[in-house]
């Protein structure tokens, strides 16, 4: 299962991403992501370029849920040159919008509300909305499971990864613990993300160093 580093905390890109990526130069990270809120898009596009040279992808995750400003976060997707957007539910638009431009795309299934984001939606809806946004060309989900008010996280991925077929479920959102790694692991997930939990250490309490709490969550993935 991949792990996606997001440079982020409290749903904001960390205003000093640069010099976090200089200092886990040596932490074997082939994904790390950012939120397109936090900083400035010429931040976003230098972090991109850095992220990309050291031959990871990179990932942009949509904050907002509202329809026009999810659509203008593609368009900063598409400027940034980022690899994989993550986020959002007007799927029909912003597969128009990064549409020839090699970014693929992974909205939000269910029912997103609210910021901090929450999930609505059981396990039959996630379902439904995996297989429409298949047939419309996305290449996966960005699922918010721990965010679920309505159903349990771990049906939710195993809905999810049963109408994805081929699809690449990513699960975002409050994945604190070996222990929910083991558990999306067994459930299906292919990827997950975690940013505020390296950056607040609550990953490995015992421990301060960033990097540290990084080896740490890779361990858990093997």
């Amino acid at each position: 299962m991949d792990f996606i580093f997001m440079l982020t905390r409290d749903d904001q890109t960390i205003e000093d991403c640069l010099d976090v990526m200089d200092a886990i130069e040596s932490v074997d990270l082939q994904h790390i992501g950012f939120k397109d809120v936090g900083v400035d898009t010429a931040t976003l596009k230098e972090l991109n370029r850095r992220i990309k040279d050291r031959g990871a992808t990179s990932y942009m995750e949509v904050v907002s849920t509202s329809a026009e400003a999810c659509l203008n976060s593609a368009r900063v997707a598409l400027e940034v040159g980022i690899d994989r957007l993550l986020g959002g539910t007007d799927v029909d638009e912003a597969l128009d919008i990064v549409s020839g431009s090699g970014i693929s795309y992974y909205p939000f299934p269910g029912f997103p509300h609210d910021h901090p984001t929450k999930l609505g939606g059981n396990p039959g809806d996630v379902a439904a909305h995996c297989r429409q946004f298949m047939d419309k060309g996305c290449a996966g989900v960005d699922l918010l499971a721990y965010r679920a008010t309505e159903a349990d996280p771990l049906a939710l991925v195993r809905s999810c990864k049963e109408a994805l077929g081929g699809g690449y479920l990513i699960v975002a959102g409050s994945v604190d613990s070996p222990e929910k790694i083991h558990d999306l692991a067994a459930a299906g997930a292919d990827a997950f993300t975690i940013g505020s939990a390296v950056f607040d250490g609550a990953y490995s309490p015992r421990k301060g160093a960033i990097r540290s709490q990084l080896e740490d969550v890779l361990a858990a993935c093997r």
